[in-house]
């Protein structure tokens, strides 16, 4: 199984795990992952590990696609790749309608419609085969809708880009997992649990049909994050654990429109999902942290002593999952992670 280590985002001051990402690297991490909300942007800080690293693939878990045009995207993945040898993974996402509108400025629209047309204008820009022309129903390229000046024209990138740069999607929704099958590298779920796997199987086959028998998991990535704390008292180390999990099924979204909630409802946790939501958004997240199953925690999540994850870990190796993107603070479970899996 490859390792990722997720390096998220920030918090109120800027700053990176520089030790914990050169050790991944030292005891064999694939990749290492940077993220972006409404704070720290994904990509200096990309920059900056590349810079400072010479062989593990630096991948954005996730750039947001309403930020940022297609062709902008593309051009700010070349040159990452580019200055780091090759090593750029572009991983994109729809974000929420909360950031979108409320922090972008801009409609959340169709989100698997816009992934469909971003990525397609994405490729287009990487091969390098013609001058760019789109068509679609998110993007006009060249732009000739109202305030256009009828001067744009096709054009071609002057950098050369490497056409098989690897393409993820973060999506957990069964449409937005067959749209990743279908036509991206790899899906990037939230939190998964390995004894799950057929929440993923029918989306994951719908998408490969429709590609025309190009696509299966030989050649397609699932690559969920997973929490790491290790240390002897398990409930200690379920702890973080829970204050995710309760900010995304409580918090993450409104009452009416919240992914992660339906998500958990998916899983079989329809109850807690209710009253996790019910707790949280009446203000007593503690209470909402406290609802959050252990048996959830401990399907998406490794925590505990060393032993325990070596033993958790049987569980995501046997299935079809091929890379695990690791977050975890401690050095010590970078090392041990490494021991087990690589």
């Amino acid at each position: 199984m490859r390792l990722g280590l997720v390096s998220g985002y920030s918090g109120a001051q800027m700053g990176l795990p520089m030790d914990l990402i050169l050790e991944a690297e030292r005891a064999g991490f694939d990749s290492v992952w940077t993220a972006e909300a409404y704070g720290s942007d994904a990509i200096v800080p990309a920059a900056w590990i590349g810079a400072l690293t010479k062989k593990i693939r630096i991948g954005t878990g996730i750039m947001q696609m309403p930020a940022r045009t297609p062709a902008m995207t593309a051009m700010t993945a070349m040159t990452l790749d580019a200055l780091s040898g090759g090593r750029f993974i572009l991983g994109i996402g729809p974000s929420g309608p909360q950031v979108v509108e409320g922090w972008h400025g801009v409609p959340y629209g169709k989100p698997l419609q816009r992934t469909r047309e971003y990525i397609e204008i994405v490729r287009k820009v990487l091969a390098r085969e013609v001058p760019l022309e789109h068509h679609g129903k998110e993007y006009q390229i060249p732009y000739t809708g109202p305030g256009a000046s009828g001067l744009g024209k096709p054009l071609k990138s002057i950098l050369h880009g490497r056409r098989d740069m690897q393409i993820y999607t973060a999506s957990i929704s069964p449409k937005g997992v067959a749209l990743a099958a279908e036509i991206a590298d790899g899906v990037i779920p939230v939190w998964m649990s390995p004894e799950k796997w057929e929440l993923y199987k029918a989306p994951l086959a719908e998408g490969f049909a429709k590609s025309g028998g190009k696509k299966s998991l030989e050649n397609f990535d699932v690559a969920p994050f997973v929490q790491c704390v290790m240390g002897p008292d398990v409930e200690k180390c379920r702890m973080p654990v829970k204050g995710m999990l309760a900010l995304y099924i409580g918090g993450m979204g409104a009452r009416s429109k919240n992914f992660y909630n339906d998500y958990a409802r998916r899983m079989g946790y329809e109850a807690e999902a209710a009253k996790i939501q019910d707790l949280y958004l009446s203000g007593k997240k503690a209470e909402a942290m406290a609802a959050i199953p252990d048996k959830l925690v401990d399907e998406v999540a490794l925590v505990g002593p060393r032993e325990r994850i070596a033993e958790r870990l049987k569980a995501w190796k046997a299935s079809p999952v091929k890379t695990m993107l690791v977050s975890t603070g401690q050095i010590e479970a970078v090392r041990a992670l490494a021991e087990a899996c690589l």
